[in-house]
């Protein structure tokens, strides 16, 4: 039995994972996500994700919110033998720089996109958990609002629109958008004042209201196609 962890912050404009490289066989050198097995037969794996992600990467999970993604058990996804993983999954800003220790030589963050596009290969089967864990936290944009964890605490709706785009690896109409974030009850409420802006006029600003769930939700464009942008950047 083994854990992994998918940890997902934005840094910047930027949607990242946290990754390391192994040091150890099988896949020495490779990038993957942080995890390991349980050290014995009595260990929560809860506890023991938390732990590896400690000893990976010096984060301490304690804080963050942490949920189950799912189990991952293909025959073939580890050469040492039949390995079932239990993978949390976690979503938060701010997060700081990881420090690699035991088996890791390094412990960074990645942009998501250079690990979708096929740029960075991940060991065994880290892509298809990624993959995964990606399309959970864009269903969570659509349903909840996250989004407003990743702003200031006062913010454009450009600011969190900039969010969506990042995420869901796509751009968005900015009046549309704007329509659907007022639109959705106590996702965002007036902070008083504006945020000048060069060669514009002045945005005004936001704060999280106090919903949770969004109600409507802000649901994805399904035909992207030809809305494609790199994360950050408005079509």
């Amino acid at each position: 039995m083994a854990v992994d962890l998918v940890i997902l912050t934005m840094r910047g404009t930027s949607f990242q994972v946290l990754l390391i490289e192994r040091g150890n066989e099988p896949f020495r050198g490779s990038r993957a996500l942080p995890g390991g097995f349980l050290k014995h037969v009595e260990e929560d794996v809860r506890d023991a994700a938390l732990r590896e992600l400690r000893e990976e990467t010096d984060l301490d999970g304690a804080g963050l919110h942490i949920e189950q993604l799912g189990f991952y058990g293909r025959p073939d996804r580890d050469p040492r033998g039949r390995v079932v993983s239990v993978v949390y999954l976690a979503i938060a800003p701010g997060l700081p720089e990881p420090v690699a220790g035991t088996d890791a030589t390094q412990a960074a963050w990645v942009p998501v996109e250079e690990v979708i596009s096929g740029r960075v290969r991940l060991a065994f089967d880290h892509q298809q958990i990624l993959e995964d864990a990606i399309e959970r936290a864009r269903t969570k944009l659509e349903h909840t609002c996250l989004a407003t964890a990743f702003c200031a605490e006062t913010f454009t709706i450009s600011d969190l629109q900039r969010v969506y785009e990042a995420v869901w690896g796509i751009g968005l109409d900015p009046g549309n958008f704007y329509r659907k974030a007022q639109r959705a009850q106590g996702f965002i409420e007036p902070a008083g004042g504006e945020r000048r802006t060069t060669g514009g006029r002045p945005a005004r600003l936001f704060r999280a209201g106090h919903a949770s769930v969004l109600n409507p939700p802000i649901i994805r464009p399904h035909d992207t196609a030809s809305h494609r942008v790199t994360p950050g950047h408005t079509a």
